[in-house]
């Protein structure tokens, strides 16, 4: 899974690196600040893909080359296709990359350095976990093109930040800094500038650690949270039946019983 290396100074891609649980994807796109390039975004998916479909594979890492998270969509690229076009592309690349980061059950966390900004504000929205620098910048950008929010950040940032603080986000079209961004909900842990990926780093080698299976189970039902009381802890007791059936649980309550650090495998 490992593609660690560099690539030609203009190539737009994603870099994949796994180690110990953890699958780190470096979006890369040095010209532009990691714009959302076609190349990247296919890169992106097949990584993704791939990391999530791997039972070695506990918690994914997401972050920029360069100084940068991401500038958001390629605007040198617009307008080259018809609307069907690139409506069809839309729901092709953009939309499966947001729904493998929301639908996926693997625990993802964006290390946010420079500009997250447009498409990548959206995409820092779809990881579970936001680690920014104090001096990383959020915009929500869109109106400044004449486009609409996209990369489901209007189905993201109200669970996020509340409708309201959307709203504003949305409609001024202004940068949000970190910490302005960590008191409204969209950035869970600040970390110094330059630090945020060992942050990110951090938090992954402690998610690597424990039960996958109930992580997986544990985001799949945050994902059901929206939906009315009765239809939730249905799916909770589902959730909790099959997981008392796995060797992981096994483990877990062998390993406290006999006061010994769990070993668990993912089944």
């Amino acid at each position: 899974m490992n593609d660690t290396a560099p690539a030609p100074a203009e190539e737009a891609t994603t870099h994949a690196a796994f180690a110990d649980g953890v699958l780190e994807l470096t979006l890369s796109h040095p010209r532009r600040r990691n714009a959302l390039a076609a190349p990247l975004r296919e890169a992106l998916i097949r990584h993704l893909e791939h990391g999530l479909a791997d039972p070695a594979c506990r918690v994914i890492i997401l972050t920029g080359a360069g100084g940068h998270f991401c500038a958001g969509g390629d605007i040198s690229a617009m307008g080259q296709q018809t609307p069907l076009e690139s409506r069809a592309r839309m729901m092709r690349t953009s939309h499966h990359i947001i729904r493998l980061l929301v639908e996926g059950e693997k625990p993802v966390i964006a290390a946010v350095e420079g500009h997250a900004a447009g498409a990548g504000l959206s995409l820092a929205a779809a990881c579970d976990i936001v680690v920014a620098a104090r001096n990383a910048v959020f915009t929500c950008s869109f109106n400044r093109i004449g486009l609409v929010p996209d990369m489901g950040a209007g189905w993201t940032l109200p669970r996020r930040i509340g409708s309201g603080p959307t709203r504003l986000l949305m409609f001024r079209g202004k940068p949000l800094p970190a910490e302005e961004a960590a008191r409204l909900g969209l950035v869970e842990t600040l970390a110094e500038p330059g630090a945020a990926l060992d942050q990110a780093r951090a938090i992954a080698r402690d998610i690597a650690a424990v039960a996958p299976l109930s992580n997986g189970m544990a985001k799949q039902l945050l994902a059901r949270s929206q939906g009315s009381l009765a239809e939730f802890l249905k799916a909770e007791a589902d959730a909790q039946a099959l997981l008392r059936e796995s060797e992981d649980h096994r483990e877990g309550r062998d390993a406290f019983l006999s006061k010994r650090a769990p070993h668990f495998v993912g089944r």
